[in-house]
């Protein structure tokens, strides 16, 4: 059977994206001085001005405002005639500290109170909620191929405007790509969608000619695209007013860019501006990795994990593995779920430990996707239990 899906990504230089890296930004600086710090911040862009607020509990000593202006320059906005500079816009500052009631239960979980746990993974959860993890054998890195795709395209874009290969670009852009698939597998591109802001002066013909030689060609498999692919190059027709002048920015709004692109379920929560305690990150990092290792062992073609926190309490509510009837004969989606709790250390504290997650390592994080990068070396990216799984499950 034949179907079409569609992934979007956005380049840094998105209002929305500008807001994730300010907050991550944020949360890097204060982990270099203070890796126990408490963290929520969340970031706001509009026209001439940036305001960052939220909870954070810190023995750190930031220059929030150096952080934002510094973050919004090196996206590349760095002059008034892109319509936003941050070496001049307004900076509003409006953090406070955490509640002490949620930090109470953070603390020292529901478990340990009780005298269940007695290690140095005594943390509880920073919120209730539930993650999702995905991994499919489409790409290389075992991600949905339209999100890898849409992702790939973003940052070629990015990348030939700041080498100056196509200097009239500026740091607003969006792409967007429809895979069709007959029988669950990719077989061609029915749409590639490329938006990008641009100086006044160039003209579309010009800008649709140049995508296509430096973005589209070195980026996408050719054998993918057919005479019936349809490409769409700024279908405005003009990209000029971009970035926080032409729209207003918001920590979190791209969630669905920074996981798979729709292809797998999404448990609502963002994670920019969240230190680790907080499992809307952590626990879906971890999410990734467990299905990335079933995928790598060959156990299935594809895996989606659930789990799911209550406040204060260290261990997970709910583990569920789903792969979707791809799973080798004879493995059941239950035996999945119990072989990755044998294996695996699912407290919030674990997770943390497990892929060191106490290091400024999350504004390079803050766009083109938090799963697949291992073009970062990404904790939750490694393979490292694939093989355990294979010798309990295969």
């Amino acid at each position: 059977m034949k179907k079409l899906f569609t992934s979007e990504s956005v380049t840094e230089g998105h209002p929305d994206k500008i807001c994730d890296r300010i907050s991550d930004g944020i949360l890097d600086e204060i982990l270099k001085q203070d890796p126990m710090a408490r963290v929520a911040c969340e970031t706001t862009c509009t026209t001439g001005i940036v305001s960052v607020m939220g909870e954070i509990t810190t023995s750190a000593d930031v220059d929030y405002q150096s952080v934002v202006r510094n973050a919004v320059v090196e996206i590349g906005y760095d002059r008034a005639k892109y319509g936003f500079d941050g070496n001049t816009c307004a900076v509003v500052n409006m953090i406070h500290s955490q509640s002490p009631d949620i930090a109470m239960g953070v603390d020292r979980s529901s478990e340990a109170k009780a005298g269940e746990i007695n290690d140095e993974f005594e943390t509880g959860a920073g919120d209730q909620g539930l993650m999702f993890g995905f991994a499919c054998d489409e790409t290389d890195e075992l991600m949905p191929l339209p999100i890898s795709l849409a992702h790939k395209l973003a940052k070629r874009l990015a990348e030939v405007r700041k080498n100056g290969t196509l200097s009239y670009l500026r740091p607003d852009g969006k792409t967007q790509v429809t895979v069709e698939y007959d029988d669950d597998k990719p077989i061609r591109l029915d749409a590639i969608v490329i938006s990008s802001q641009h100086d006044e002066n160039i003209s579309l013909e010009q800008i649709r000619e140049d995508f296509i030689k430096y973005i589209i060609e070195p980026t996408v498999d050719q054998a993918m695209i057919d005479e019936n692919t349809k490409i769409f190059v700024n279908p405005t027709g003009r990209f000029v007013v971009g970035g926080p002048m032409g729209d207003s920015g918001l920590t979190g709004r791209k969630i669905i860019v920074d996981t798979y692109g729709g292809y797998s379920r999404h448990g609502g929560g963002a994670f920019s501006g969240k230190d680790p305690t907080k499992v809307d990150r952590s626990a879906s990092y971890l999410a990734r990795y467990l299905a990335k290792n079933i995928v790598s062992a060959g156990i299935a073609k594809k895996c989606e994990v659930q789990l799911a926190y209550a406040i204060g309490v260290a261990r997970p509510v709910s583990v569920m593995a789903d792969t979707f009837g791809t799973a080798k004969k004879g493995i059941t989606d239950d035996a999945i779920s119990s072989a990755l709790c044998s294996l695996v250390d699912m407290r919030p504290g674990a997770i943390i430990s497990r892929f060191d997650l106490r290091r400024p390592i999350y504004a390079p994080l803050s766009a083109y996707g938090h799963m697949g990068r291992e073009d970062i070396n990404a904790p939750w990216e490694k393979t490292d239990i694939a093989e355990k799984l294979a010798e309990i499950l295969l």
